[in-house]
Protein backbone atom coordinates (compact mmCIF):
# COMPACT_ATOMS: atom_id res chain seq x y z
CA UNK A 1 0.00 0.00 0.00
CA UNK A 2 1.50 3.32 -0.99
CA UNK A 3 0.72 6.43 0.93
CA UNK A 4 -0.47 9.42 -1.06
CA UNK A 5 2.02 12.19 -0.51
CA UNK A 6 0.48 15.62 -0.57
CA UNK A 7 2.29 18.92 -0.51
CA UNK A 8 2.83 20.50 2.86
CA UNK A 9 0.75 23.68 3.10
CA UNK A 10 1.13 26.90 5.06
CA UNK A 11 -1.85 25.81 7.18
CA UNK A 12 -0.20 22.49 8.04
CA UNK A 13 3.08 24.23 8.83
CA UNK A 14 1.26 26.62 11.18
CA UNK A 15 -0.42 23.63 12.90
CA UNK A 16 2.96 21.89 13.24
CA UNK A 17 4.49 25.05 14.71
CA UNK A 18 1.76 25.09 17.36
CA UNK A 19 1.90 21.36 18.07
CA UNK A 20 5.66 20.92 17.92
CA UNK A 21 6.92 24.20 19.31
CA UNK A 22 3.96 25.83 21.04
CA UNK A 23 4.14 28.75 18.61
CA UNK A 24 0.77 30.05 17.47
CA UNK A 25 0.86 31.61 14.02
CA UNK A 26 -2.03 32.80 11.89
CA UNK A 27 -1.68 30.82 8.62
CA UNK A 28 -3.12 33.78 6.67
CA UNK A 29 -0.43 36.06 8.08
CA UNK A 30 2.32 33.56 7.33
CA UNK A 31 0.91 33.00 3.84
CA UNK A 32 0.96 36.73 3.25
CA UNK A 33 4.54 37.00 4.51
CA UNK A 34 6.25 33.74 3.48
CA UNK A 35 9.65 35.46 3.37
CA UNK A 36 9.45 36.55 7.02
CA UNK A 37 11.99 34.71 9.13
CA UNK A 38 10.86 31.94 11.46
CA UNK A 39 12.34 33.83 14.41
CA UNK A 40 9.93 36.69 13.67
CA UNK A 41 7.15 34.19 14.45
CA UNK A 42 8.93 33.01 17.59
CA UNK A 43 10.13 29.69 16.15
CA UNK A 44 13.72 28.82 16.98
CA UNK A 45 15.98 26.19 15.40
CA UNK A 46 15.05 23.60 18.02
CA UNK A 47 11.37 24.10 17.26
CA UNK A 48 12.05 23.70 13.55
CA UNK A 49 14.03 20.55 14.24
CA UNK A 50 10.98 19.16 16.05
CA UNK A 51 8.80 19.95 13.02
CA UNK A 52 11.29 18.17 10.75
CA UNK A 53 11.14 15.12 13.04
CA UNK A 54 7.34 15.15 13.03
CA UNK A 55 7.27 15.29 9.22
CA UNK A 56 9.84 12.49 8.93
CA UNK A 57 7.66 10.33 11.17
CA UNK A 58 4.53 11.26 9.22
CA UNK A 59 6.00 10.45 5.81
CA UNK A 60 8.32 7.62 6.87
CA UNK A 61 11.34 9.14 5.19
CA UNK A 62 14.17 11.51 5.94
CA UNK A 63 14.07 15.10 4.86
CA UNK A 64 17.20 16.83 3.52
CA UNK A 65 19.81 17.44 6.21
CA UNK A 66 19.53 21.19 5.91
CA UNK A 67 15.73 21.27 6.41
CA UNK A 68 16.18 22.43 9.99
CA UNK A 69 18.38 25.31 8.81
CA UNK A 70 15.69 26.97 6.69
CA UNK A 71 15.09 30.56 7.74
CA UNK A 72 11.65 31.26 6.24
CA UNK A 73 8.36 29.40 5.73
CA UNK A 74 8.76 29.67 1.93
CA UNK A 75 12.27 28.19 2.03
CA UNK A 76 11.10 25.36 4.30
CA UNK A 77 7.98 24.55 2.28
CA UNK A 78 9.92 24.57 -1.00
CA UNK A 79 12.61 22.27 0.39
CA UNK A 80 10.18 19.85 2.05
CA UNK A 81 7.77 19.71 -0.88
CA UNK A 82 10.54 19.26 -3.44
CA UNK A 83 11.97 16.46 -1.32
CA UNK A 84 8.59 14.74 -0.89
CA UNK A 85 7.70 15.01 -4.57
CA UNK A 86 11.12 13.71 -5.65
CA UNK A 87 10.70 10.63 -3.49
CA UNK A 88 7.03 9.99 -4.35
Amino acid sequence: MTMQISKLTIEELAALMKKGAGVTVDPAEMGGRPEARFDEYGLDSLGLLGIVGELENRYGRSLPQDADRCKTPREFLDLVNNSLMAGA
